[in-house]
């Protein structure tokens, strides 16, 4: 009877080993398929953000901050003060009633007055820049001038307004 039960032990104890050799061997085969995958994303992530990084940098290639040759027209001076600058300049003058001046529309449809929404300095001499009033938008192209006493003084270029639709 004794033999029987230490047979019987050794049976169990040489299942339990089997089953616990199956489960971890398959559980570090899985971990291994996980960290491949892993892997696999990480480098597909890299190449979207570097295409990413080469999308930002063809649609930056307008601006002053990436600009040298624009850049030495200023002698020296740092681009993203004067780019500071002339932003704090155009968005003063939308406190105007009348809207922004360099917009070139009165108020439209009994709305409120154009103001510019979204700047943009292409280089050392121009900026384009995005308004609206609420109902109409456009956009304007601004020639500018940085006085040699740090004032900014603007031209309008042209502009256009986009054709309103109502909802």
């Amino acid at each position: 009877m004794k033999k029987n039960l230490f047979l019987y032990l050794f049976i169990f104890a040489l299942l339990i080993n089997v089953f616990t050799y199956m489960y971890f061997t398959s559980q570090q085969k899985f971990e291994n398929e996980r960290i491949e995958k892993m892997k696999a994303d990480v480098k597909a992530s890299q190449k979207q953000v570097d295409a990413e990084k080469e999308k930002m940098a063809a649609e930056n290639y307008f601006s002053l901050e990436n600009n040298t040759n624009a850049q030495e027209y200023f002698k020296g001076q740092d681009p993203k003060a004067i780019v500071m600058a002339i932003t704090d300049a155009i968005f003063k003058q939308n406190t105007n009633p009348n809207g922004n001046p360099l917009i070139g529309y009165p108020p439209m449809d009994g709305g409120k007055p154009f103001t510019i929404a979204k700047i943009k300095v292409l280089n050392h001499r121009w900026i384009i820049a995005d308004f609206y009033n609420g109902l109409r938008w456009g956009e304007v192209l601004i020639k500018y001038f940085v006085e040699e006493n740090g004032t900014v003084t603007f031209e309008r270029i042209d502009n256009t307004l986009y054709e309103f639709k109502p909802y």
